[in-house]
């Protein structure tokens, strides 16, 4: 949620800010022979992000890892200098949630070649190197994609004419904005009827969601679905939806993927009609990760997330025990 980017965030000129989850100093085995794990987050675009990283940092502590962190601020050079700065600080692991997919060979080689072993959270790279990184930790897009794909035909199943959908794209280049759109392009494919009439990147934030749905609105004077790659995009946009005098839920039908708070309330009130979950807590699971490839030990080569899809029923039943 962008009122919620921590000060961290703001503060990194940067975009290169460490913090230590417990202790510090730099060495391969921390300090007091604990982990040292170099974190490189994507930014702090959206309330998944940051739920993401406070469970990566609380889970750090509470597994004993010393942790240095950097935010990106959605930058792929913010990144690779977080990496490079952790090769030099000869941390023991170096994990990273990649702001796009390509260009990422010559300073993961560099890892390599300094023994420091690399997992990817959340999102992929497009490498045909696999050595490169150890293991992936985190969803399948592309089924997110179908998911949302899924619900809309299932939903206009009976409509007779075109179904116009405008989709808010997640940032350019990214692993869940490529595979989002082809996963639910794929499904709708089957059928002419579905026809995406717009479709630009809303940079996963809920201001930009709110300034591109705007354009839609002016642009397309039919819009029957909303199709949001993450759940800030889609609030973004249910304001420039009733700021239009339409109802959102109603006059155009809303699917986005994610299953933050805000947007499980959304669903609970009507005003999203589907929302398929991507699960941000992966912090337990990748010092889990941290510890058996600190260890030398074999790992899957892909961990995958388990998750689900809320309808307004289940959205009423998860809010009360919602962490994010």
């Amino acid at each position: 949620m962008l009122k919620k980017r921590w000060a961290a965030a703001a503060a990194a000129a940067a975009g290169l800010v460490l913090l230590t989850a417990c202790g510090s100093g730099g060495s391969s085995g921390g300090s007091g022979g604990a982990i040292t794990l170099g974190f490189a987050q994507v930014g702090a675009e959206s309330g998944w992000r940051t739920a993401n990283t406070k469970s990566i940092q609380d889970s750090a502590k509470a597994a004993g890892i010393e942790l240095k962190f950097s935010d990106a601020q959605q930058k792929q050079e913010n990144q690779i200098s977080a990496i490079r700065s952790y090769i030099q600080q000869k941390v023991k692991v170096i994990a990273f949630s990649p702001v796009v997919e390509s260009g990422w060979d010559t300073v993961l080689k560099e890892a390599k070649n300094a023994n420091i072993p690399v997992i990817l959270t959340d999102r992929a790279i497009d490498s045909p190197d696999k050595s490169l990184y150890k293991t992936f930790l985190g969803s399948d897009f592309v089924a997110e994609g179908k998911k949302a794909g899924e619900w809309l035909t299932k939903e206009f199943a009976s409509a007779t004419g075109q179904v116009n959908i405008v989709e808010l794209q997640g940032t350019t280049g990214s692993a869940p904005a490529n595979d989002r759109k082809k996963g639910f392009a794929d499904v709708i494919a089957a059928d002419p009827k579905y026809k995406i009439v717009a479709s630009q990147t809303g940079e996963f934030t809920r201001a930009k969601g709110k300034e591109v749905m705007e354009a839609f609105l002016k642009s397309q004077p039919k819009i029957d679905v909303l199709y949001a790659h993450n759940d800030d995009m889609a609030l973004g946009a249910i304001e420039a939806i009733e700021a239009a005098g339409k109802v959102p839920g109603k006059d155009i039908k809303i699917v986005s993927v994610d299953g933050v708070h805000d947007a499980l309330q959304a669903l609970a009130d009507g005003k999203i009609n589907h929302v398929v979950e991507c699960n941000p807590l992966l912090g337990p699971q990748l010092m889990d990760l941290v510890k058996k490839v600190a260890a030398g030990e074999q790992v899957p080569a892909r961990i995958e997330t388990k998750e689900t899809e809320f309808d307004q029923a289940s959205a009423k039943a998860a809010l009360p025990q919602r962490q994010y």
